[in-house]
């Protein structure tokens, strides 16, 4: 075994007595020295492990959010002590650690293999699918540093794959001469749009105007539909899914914004207006740029 594969065996027993025992964070030291005596005496590695465990314990509340986003079907508190710490542990280092260090692959593939030596029989399957729900959400950093065959989950044509109905919005406010746009930032480090799953029998105009109420804070007056955009990723119960988005240009009062029912909004962590002149050097998605550029225009022609 690796040295950093024991380090992380070392990090995952710890908060795995830890959390089974629900013990205060205070307490987890004693736990993390007598786990270190026993499992890796001599170990030049501490350094290590004593950041991945402070890494995971100040992230904690996050990457909790994080999870039940990827995995909807299986509340934190529903998953084995054994996959959340190992679900910790992968997306805390696949988010926050150094690229440099730990690229996203090897989070990844560490998480998986400490699933499959600790965990059960579906264990790795699981890991895997929630991991690489959120890196598609990243956007696949570090997708092509590698030469080596993608692993592969049993390919479905795409034509065949499960549909998640989406509806989204770039929202925008007048307010004296200036228009601004109503934007949410999430954990990945960009700034997107609000959108949110349809309820059942819901229409999109209904869905929106619930779902960026929820999320923004404040009501909104739907004037134009502008496109669709879809993209693939991975449902950890129901496998690869293509989610399938479409946006509308919506009007808002210019008033305070607010992230209302925030745990429910997993993965989003601030939201605010911006004038348009001043979304130029804001971090986006990529295919949301297209959507963004056909609103600013049909607002810059309705002047």
């Amino acid at each position: 075994m690796s040295n950093r594969h024991l380090s992380r065996s070392v990090v995952l027993q710890t908060l795995f007595e830890w959390d089974f025992e629900s013990k205060k964070e205070d307490e987890i030291l004693p736990i993390f020295e007598r786990t270190i005596s026993e499992f890796a005496p001599g170990t030049n590695d501490r350094s290590f492990m004593e950041n991945l465990l402070r890494l995971v314990l100040g992230k904690k509340k996050d990457l909790d959010i994080l999870i039940e986003k990827a995995a909807p079907d299986w509340p934190i508190d529903k998953i084995s002590v054994v996959d959340r710490n190992i679900l910790r542990i992968g997306l805390a280092e696949l988010l926050f650690a150094d690229r440099a260090e730990v690229p996203p692959k090897v989070a990844i593939n560490e998480a998986i293999e400490l699933a499959k030596t600790f965990g059960g029989e579906a264990s790795g399957r699981f890991i895997n699918g929630v991991l690489g729900a959120v890196y598609k959400e990243m956007g696949e950093p570090g997708k092509f540093d590698t030469s080596k065959p993608k692993k592969k989950y049993g390919d479905i044509p795409l034509g065949e794959l499960p549909i998640v109905r989406l509806v989204g919005a770039v929202v925008y406010a007048r307010h004296g001469e200036d228009t601004y746009l109503a934007l949410v930032h999430d954990v990945f480090g960009h700034w997107t749009l609000t959108k949110g799953k349809l309820e059942e029998k819901e229409s999109e105009e209904d869905g929106l105007c619930r779902g960026a109420e929820e999320e923004l804070g404040v009501p909104i007056n739907i004037i134009e539909r502008l496109g669709e955009n879809s993209y693939q990723t991975y449902h950890p119960e129901k496998g690869k899914i293509i989610k399938q988005v479409t946006y509308f240009l919506a009007e808002a009062p210019f008033k305070e914004l607010s992230l209302e029912k925030k745990e429910e909004r997993g993965g989003l962590d601030d939201v605010r207006w911006f004038k348009l002149a001043d979304i130029l050097d804001l971090n986006f998605y990529d295919d949301i740029l297209p959507i963004i550029t056909k609103a600013i225009t049909k607002l810059a022609e309705s002047k």
